[in-house]
């Protein structure tokens, strides 16, 4: 099983989610507004969140793992969201990222911290040299994070998700390890 990886930054603590996070994932989860850019339905009880607790916790052992942490707020010990890497294919040096905030933590820069903290890490740590998102394309929030941590969109995947009763188009991104090294160095984009 992959070691879990805790990491900080200024004002987050990234974590194992635990059990006792089940109250602040249900909260998240079953805010039914914020559901359609999540990728699933919302979730209608503590037992449900103790259930993708587990889910995110069993990553770590699946063939092609990976690591879903908590967003824990420093200052506050609250759990406001979380981030992951999943899906990782180490023969191609590839993986895929998903990222949701609890709607009070918004527009606050919280998931843009952690997401440079986790994605230098698999960059680092899982030598990764791509990175796979895919995002609603109503998600405009999302989508600019996206871009502002140098994504780069690369199409449309056409009725690639079903939730909420419908096929959903999701729109394809993916960030490169040139990329990424260009976006930390503060050089802009690389050039591909």
């Amino acid at each position: 099983m992959l070691p879990f990886p805790e990491l900080q930054t200024k004002r987050l603590r990234l974590r194992e989610l635990d059990a006792s996070d089940a109250p602040a994932i249900f909260k998240i989860y079953s805010n039914s507004s914020a559901m359609p850019f999540f990728g699933t339905d919302p979730i209608n009880s503590l037992a449900e969140a103790e259930k993708t607790i587990a889910k995110f916790s069993g990553w770590r052992s699946l063939p092609n793992p990976g690591i879903r942490w908590g967003l824990e707020e420093k200052s506050t010990g609250r759990l406001i969201g979380s981030c992951g890497l999943f899906a990782w294919n180490r023969a191609w040096h590839r993986c895929t990222t998903g990222y949701e905030l609890e709607f009070s933590a918004r527009g606050q820069g919280f998931m843009n911290e952690a997401l440079r903290v986790a994605l230098c890490w698999g960059f680092t740590e899982m030598q990764l040299n791509r990175i796979d998102a895919q995002i609603h394309p109503g998600n405009h929030a999302s989508l600019r994070l996206a871009e502002k941590l140098g994504f780069r969109r690369e199409g449309c995947l056409r009725q690639a998700g079903y939730w909420g009763g419908e096929f959903r188009d999701l729109l394809q991104f993916g960030l490169l390890r040139t990329d990424w090294s260009a976006v930390e160095n503060g050089t802009g984009i690389a050039a591909g």
